[in-house]
């Protein structure tokens, strides 16, 4: 098998010591839960519940009649006690349902996904992408018409700083892991399965080795971000380029992550809906590690089980450092695209600068963008309102990795400018 470095990338300061040893626990069932109707890409779900209504664990609360989208079901069993806008990890709105959860909880127990045809049940279950791009399962699984998969791709690469939650999952469940890569293997028709680890975590590798024996290959690569973006890992294992504007399908490939592999093994084996996920707790809190967390959970919760902020903290991340959303409060629901929560104290986080700071030319951003974009022409485009012009530079192609902010010198916001441009050219139809 070919193994190539993608162009460009960085490699930041780890910053995964603390939690990287920290097995999995449990986070507490909270006094509430607010389960947003909007946790993946795609059209919102519309709420199934009142105020009043009971609930039990497992049980769809939200759902929608669109192919892109992914049905929500309560993490417990309690009682609605209200149905309102609440704000999300990334800054919108969305309406919830507010659950107030029985004093008692049977976390064995759930309301069964129906038995269906096994792209049904995997949607029915609610699977998204759950590396953070919230992307619903169903529709990976199912490619356009003459876009054939060959290769499953199952992402452990885990190249974000700080976050440790896929490697503790690799680490504690790596037959889950296997599994779920020969059910997506299956559905799509594919002859082989690759399983991508980075090479800071050679304790994951070796149990995936164990666990998938020859039903799968565990191949290690260079520790380099962003290793686990999509169309990076695609040419670094295989050699091939998702062409302009087409899936990954395109070249051949179907990628998933390992927490969604778990997912979906979960689902289409003992008909679990997803309510639950891993996050890592870390940076300036008392009690770094890794929980398993209701969905719904409030990040002050999660962060005051984890013993509460320490120090002069900067700012808090949902995500990692490089893709994550600085939080503006702390009164947000943890949701399936939470894979972190990163509290970064005075020093470590990166200093707030306005959009004024001007480009130098320095040439570091085009050097270290993984898509061989020109970050700094796009985002001088988006400052100027010049949308055409910045679609003309590809502004769609952008991953949003936050390299080129991350190597700029003058820390403009080239990330946040180029997703005004990438909106303004969707918003047109796409370049």
């Amino acid at each position: 098998m070919a193994r190539r470095v993608f162009r460009g990338g960085v490699h930041p300061p780890e910053h995964k010591d603390a939690t990287a040893g920290s097995a999995i626990q449990w986070a507490p069932v909270p006094s509430q839960l607010v389960v947003p109707m909007s946790q993946h890409l795609g059209a919102p779900c519309q709420p199934l519940v009142e105020k009043g209504d009971r609930v039990e664990r497992g049980q769809v609360i939200g759902s929608v009649d669109a192919m892109v989208s992914a049905p929500v079901h309560s993490p417990v069993s309690g009682t609605v006690t209200a149905v309102a806008k609440t704000l999300t990890p990334g800054g919108t709105s969305s309406v919830a349902v507010v659950i107030e959860p029985d004093e008692t909880q049977d976390r064995e127990s759930f309301v069964t996904v129906p038995e269906a045809e096994d792209r049904d049940r995997v949607r029915a279950a609610g699977i998204v992408g759950m590396g953070g791009a919230t992307f619903p399962s169903v529709v990976k699984l199912t490619p356009p018409k003459g876009m054939a998969v060959d290769t499953v791709i199952v992402n452990g690469c885990e190249c974000e700083p700080f976050l440790t939650c896929d490697h503790r999952v690799m680490l504690e469940q790596p037959e889950r892991v296997v599994a779920g890569a020969a059910h997506i293997k299956r559905i799509v028709g594919a002859a082989r399965v690759v399983i991508a680890v980075e090479s800071n975590k050679p304790d994951a590798a070796e149990a995936l080795r164990q666990a998938a024996g020859d039903t799968a290959e565990v191949v290690v690569l260079p520790t380099r971000y962003p290793q686990g973006a999509e169309k990076q890992l695609i040419y670094a294992l295989l050699s091939k380029e998702v062409p302009h504007g087409k899936l990954p399908a395109a070249t051949g490939a179907l990628v998933h992550n390992v927490a969604t592999a778990v997912a979906i093994a979960d689902a289409l084996e003992h008909g679990k809906p997803l309510t639950e996920r891993v996050v890592t707790v870390t940076g300036a809190v008392a009690r770094p590690g890794n929980y398993r967390v209701l969905i719904g959970t409030s990040v002050a919760d999660l962060i005051e089980h984890a013993g509460g902020l320490v120090g002069d903290v900067e700012r808090v991340i949902a995500g990692g450092p490089m893709t994550g959303q600085a939080l503006g409060s702390l009164d947000v629901p943890v949701t399936k695209g939470t894979s972190g929560i990163v509290a970064l104290a005075a020093g470590v986080a990166a200093p707030a600068v306005s959009d004024d700071q001007p480009c130098i030319r320095c040439g570091r951003c085009p050097e270290g963008c993984p898509m061989g974009l020109e970050p700094y022409a796009i985002a001088n485009h988006a400052y100027r309102r010049q949308w055409d012009a910045a679609a003309e530079r590809h502004a769609t192609d952008c991953i949003e990795c936050g390299v080129c902010s991350y190597v700029c010198p003058t820390g403009r916001p080239l990330v946040q400018l180029i997703r005004l441009a990438k909106a303004a050219a969707m918003s047109k139809g796409g370049n």
